[in-house]
């Protein structure tokens, strides 16, 4: 047994306000309690309702470390349930997704189950007579996680049966969904494609945490981004010469600290934040013809202008996913181990509104987060070589005390320079709650 086996507390006792201890990224006992209680008690993102927007619709993902099936049920509402069968735990799907029809049917000895988890039918049922199977929870069928809501077509579930109210978990941050889902002219989003996959070999929270690390675009993507502005300019275009899409998503990239200083950094308690307060790296995008009119047209000139002026930046969502609001775009971060994470970015189609806007945002997606990227892969040789470093036995703690000037208060909404590493101290101090919600240690705080 190490250190860490079976007490969430000790680690917990991890994060110490102005740095972290080096095994929260490393140590394979820490990951095993963040499957089991930090994914547990959150509400954690498991899919959109335009993945499964007809009856019998389903979609197999997985939240920390368990795997779970979206489904619209026959009422039409969506159900997450458990992706195994309760009689020997064979898993009921093993296809990303489909349509199973009115049933699930286990492959294994063919139990069967209604899309909400009900037990449906069981093959020699008479087998089971004055056995007391229907006093076990295999009688019951599927089992489907704690909690579960739809907002705005965004799926989330909680696995703890008690805990945090969605309402409490997020609060106000839910204005950066708002504003992703209102910049259709329909107020609907759907989603466009599959995401592009890509494997990272370092721990889930380093994703996380660059995605409100303003300090390193101008340094590690200067290989990419900063190649790409120098080859445009050594164009000498005119000054008022319109820029080509592509130069207009990664040029930004180079801004100064001082761009990254003056956009400003958000965050709401219970780890979530977002950068670009004032503006961001979206804010200079050209505009698409006929857009802001059919915005108009659906929500009147003062709301349209209020919704396309907010431009916010990263917008993270404890535990593991972020969006783009401006580009209706979500990265999931899916833990697989101590040292791998799985990130799947997904794009979204604004209802109503032009095509240009989704092609823009394809090509986004392709430029900074595919597996093909220019840019992405100076974020994964960061990661590798941090999650590399960390073996290092030089030091044991890793530093997150940028414009920390004392102890901090994450229960409530504050905005502060864009460089601070707040946000990073936001997501460990949730962190730390989430990991002793459900235990003795919770009571005692309380």
């Amino acid at each position: 047994m190490g250190k860490y086996s079976g007490n969430p507390a000790a680690a917990a006792a991890l994060f110490e306000g102005h740095q972290v201890h080096r095994d929260v990224y490393i140590d394979p006992e820490v990951f095993r309690l963040e499957m089991k209680h930090v994914f547990a008690n959150a509400w954690v993102f498991v899919g959109h309702a335009s993945q499964t927007p007809q009856k019998g619709d389903y979609f197999a993902t997985s939240i920390g470390d368990q795997p779970v099936i979206q489904v619209r049920h026959s009422t039409g509402d969506i159900h997450v349930l458990y992706n195994r069968c309760p009689h020997k735990g064979t898993k009921i799907v093993i296809d990303r997704q489909g349509n199973t029809g009115k049933f699930f049917r286990c492959p294994y000895h063919a139990w069967s189950f209604k899309t909400d988890g009900c037990l449906l039918a069981i093959p020699l049922k008479k087998g089971y007579a004055d056995t007391g199977l229907d006093q076990t929870e295999s009688a019951r069928g599927m089992k489907a996680v704690g909690a579960v809501r739809n907002y705005r077509g965004f799926i989330f579930a909680r696995l703890a049966e008690e805990g945090i109210s969605f309402e409490d978990f997020f609060g106000d941050s839910l204005s950066s969904l708002d504003n992703m889902v209102d910049r259709s002219p329909a107020g609907r989003l759907e989603v466009a494609g599959p995401p592009l996959r890509y494997m990272h070999h370092c721990n889930w929270k380093m994703l996380v945490e660059n995605q409100t690390d303003t300090c390193h675009p101008m340094v590690a993507h200067e290989s990419s981004a900063g190649t790409a502005v120098k080859l445009y300019e050594e164009l000498n275009l005119p000054e008022d010469a319109p820029k080509p899409p592509a130069m207009e998503i990664i040029a930004p990239f180079m801004s100064p600290y001082e761009f990254f200083e003056n956009m400003g950094i958000r965050t709401w308690p219970n780890g979530h934040g977002h950068t670009g307060v004032n503006h961001s790296i979206h804010s200079n995008y050209s505009r698409i013809p006929g857009y802001f009119e059919k915005m108009v047209e659906s929500y009147g000139e003062e709301k349209a202008k209020a919704i396309l002026d907010e431009n916010r930046h990263n917008t993270v969502y404890f535990p593991n996913i972020m969006i783009k609001g401006p580009i209706q775009q979500l990265r999931i971060f899916i833990p697989l181990a101590a040292n791998k994470t799985l990130v799947e970015s997904y794009i979204y189609r604004l209802v109503d509104a032009p095509d240009e806007l989704t092609a823009r945002t394809a090509m986004y997606n392709r430029m900074i987060n595919a597996p093909t990227s220019i840019v992405g892969h100076d974020d994964l040789e960061m990661y590798e070589r941090a999650q590399e470093g960390l073996e290092a036995d030089g030091l044991e703690w890793v530093n997150i005390q940028r414009l920390r000037t004392g102890e901090e208060d994450f229960s409530e909404e504050v905005v502060e320079n864009g460089t601070t590493e707040r946000q990073m101290r936001n997501q460990f101090d949730a962190w730390a709650r989430f990991m002793t919600w459900d235990t003795p240690a919770r009571e005692a705080a309380e």
